[in-house]
């Protein structure tokens, strides 16, 4: 299967970064083929074309700011806080799996599992949308 994902945080060293080598490391290690673009400090590496986004089976958006996510509407797509891509990159390449296998161009959210109440940052990301 081929993936696509974004990981993004406020300061955009540190987990941005991290979360992008992991999904890198899950997919491959399960089989698939993932490009990843990291929006950070130093601008944008690795940006998605319309190339990549076409081939992708689903798109996986890990980020704790605002990234333009209509580029994958036409995507299974499953969003979640990038600690998300750190701490468990496999469970969230596999959910992104299954999303991608229903066939059907709908977004997931996915909170942050460390939190009990998903987090502020769940929180505020739900009165935003």
């Amino acid at each position: 299967m081929n993936l696509v994902a974004v990981t993004a945080c406020p300061t955009g060293i540190a987990h941005s970064q991290m979360g992008a080598e992991s999904l890198e490391r899950a997919a491959a290690e399960a089989g698939h083929d993932i490009e990843v673009e990291v929006q950070g400090a130093m601008g944008t590496e690795n940006e998605l074309t319309a190339a990549d986004i076409e081939r992708a089976d689903v798109a996986i958006v890990a980020a704790d700011v605002r990234v333009e996510e209509t580029r994958f509407s036409d995507l299974p797509t499953v969003v979640t806080p990038v600690r998300n891509a750190v701490t468990d990159p496999d469970g969230l390449v596999e959910r992104a799996v299954a999303v991608a296998k229903e066939q059907e161009a709908k977004t997931v959210h996915l909170g942050d599992d460390t939190a009990e109440d998903g987090g502020i940052l769940g929180r505020l990301r739900g009165l935003l949308e």
